[in-house]
């Protein structure tokens, strides 16, 4: 069996099994050919974003053995993942058990791999995928020169241009370039390519530093915890969470921060982790109150399958402590705060996080688009300059403004002596007015119809209720944009639609 994907001459073989590969298919072949050959040959179309999410998916499962993991996923047939363990072997009994328990891991979840392990990233990454068949592969402190050795450039991670370039100079091992001078083998290439194969060598040898990406940015605040036996029922992931919740308060305390999002993660035994996260209104330290927001979100959540052998708390959001100052009378107003905000986090954790919100102000003088919900999991907004005073807004705020009928008003500009609203007709005997707001035009139109100008009255009826509606428009042609127009545009920028009142609030 094989995969096929388009080259640039139609289909090519992308991945072949060990039947295929044993009959002289290999990858890059042409479909075509690899069927004249093998006319049984059973072809499907190859999957590369599958493939991308399954390796992605696998990066996340090896952050049980370090936060910092990486995907290699730069040529097709060498996919793999490069693990920093730098520190971190002896946690899992040293460096074979290590190897070991990986490659038994992924031996019973049905993938195939080979390991390596050295000083450097390149020096795995080239033994992994060139050393000897060994699926476990150890490389001493500071054999890495002898191990690479006898491998093949390609081994160095360089395109084919530069291995071909090589192989006819007869550098065809790591060892002849070794033999070699630096500078003058940087000048045996044009433009970059000296230079990338010389920055390869010295990486691979651990004369230059080589940075990973992770997959995921690793906290930095984090507890671990493996058990002897897998956790398979909540009371027991409720038994390490409390365990946990101290080791991160103190370690946070310590650094003067405050969690504001916690994750609580589950190693299963079939190399699955499952998470459970949640936001907290303000920095906090208290190691109940982080419990049992965990705890209120649902552990039940938490899908272990058939057990976790780890568990790790970690505080992915944090933010500086900061002292709050209680009221000198009675003494309670920190309290009372944190109070609120210990309910805050349990309306989230119970109803979702956008369930407690709170109102932020932005730059719109429009009433309905000058403030925003934010979750209260987002904590208060930054301070910003104070905006400019404003007249009487109503509490009450229609969203959105409801269309009202106006039989008469005084034009250009006077108030409607009656409207009609909801069917019911309301004679106007006070009015204030108008408040003229023009439109945003430099913000993108929110509606199909542009923005215009709006004209704000306060009136009161006979029976005393007052209202807050605007008029849309103006009754003579408007031009509805304040940029300059441009030449042969002063008609098109003219809005010849009639006036429209709207009701847009309602005074207590």
């Amino acid at each position: 069996m094989a995969l096929v994907e388009k080259g640039p001459h139609g289909l090519v073989l992308s991945a072949t099994n060990r039947a295929a590969r044993r009959l002289g298919h290999a990858m890059g072949q042409a479909h075509a050919d690899a069927k004249a050959v093998s006319p049984d040959l059973i072809t499907h179309p190859a999957e590369p974003d599958r493939d991308a999410e399954a390796l992605r998916l696998l990066s996340l499962w090896a952050e049980r053995y370090s936060p910092c993991v990486a995907m290699d996923a730069a040529s097709a047939g060498r996919e793999g993942l490069l693990i920093d363990m730098t520190g971190g072997a002896h946690l899992f009994g040293g460096e074979v058990a290590l190897l070991t328990d990986m490659a038994v891991r992924l031996k019973a979840a049905g993938i195939p791999a080979r390991l390596a392990m050295a000083d450097t990233a390149g020096s795995a990454w080239a033994l992994a995928r060139f050393g000897p068949r060994d699926t476990r592969r150890l490389v001493p402190v500071g054999g890495a020169r002898t191990a690479l050795a006898p491998l093949p450039v390609v081994a160095l991670r360089l395109d084919e241009t530069d291995v071909k370039l090589l192989s006819r100079l007869g550098l065809r091992t790591i060892g002849d370039l070794m033999a070699l001078p630096r500078s003058g083998l940087a000048r045996r290439f044009r433009g970059e390519g000296g230079l990338t194969l010389v920055r390869r060598l010295d990486q691979a040898l651990g004369s230059e530093p080589e940075i990973l990406e992770p997959i995921r940015r690793p906290p930095v605040w984090r507890v671990w915890r493996n058990v002897l036996e897998p956790l398979i029922d909540v009371p027991g992931i409720e038994t390490v969470l409390n365990d946990l919740a101290p080791s991160l308060a103190e370690s946070l305390e310590r650094d003067g921060q405050g969690a504001r999002r916690l994750t609580l993660t589950a190693f299963r035994t079939d190399g699955r982790a499952t998470h459970l996260s949640v936001a907290l209104s303000v920095p906090s330290i208290r190691p109940a109150h982080l419990a049992k927001v965990l705890k209120e979100r649902g552990l039940e959540h938490l899908d272990l399958g058939f057990g976790a052998d780890a568990v790790m708390l970690s505080a992915d959001v944090v933010e500086p402590l900061t002292s709050i100052q209680s009221d000198l009378d009675k003494g309670r107003d920190g309290d009372q705060r944190l109070a609120l905000a210990a309910l805050l986090d349990r309306l989230g954790a119970r109803l979702g996080e956008t369930a407690a919100f709170h109102l932020q102000a932005q730059a719109s003088w429009l009433p309905e688009h000058s403030q925003v919900r934010r979750p209260a999991g987002e904590g208060p907004p930054a301070p910003a300059q104070p905006p400019p005073p404003l007249p009487d807004r109503p509490l009450l705020l229609l969203d959105p403004p409801e269309p009202v009928t106006v039989p008469l008003a005084s034009l250009p500009d006077g108030p409607p002596a009656s409207f009609v609203w909801r069917r019911v007709t309301h004679r106007v005997s006070r009015a204030q007015g108008p408040e003229r707001l023009s439109a945003e035009w430099w913000k993108p139109a929110r509606r199909a119809l542009p923005d215009r100008t709006r004209d704000y009255y306060r009136v009161e009826d006979r029976e005393g209720r007052r209202y807050w509606l605007f008029r849309e428009g103006l009754y003579q042609r408007e031009d509805k944009s304040t940029e300059p127009p441009a030449p042969g545009e002063t008609e098109s920028k003219l809005v010849d639609r009639p006036p429209a009142w709207w009701m847009h609030g309602v005074f207590a």
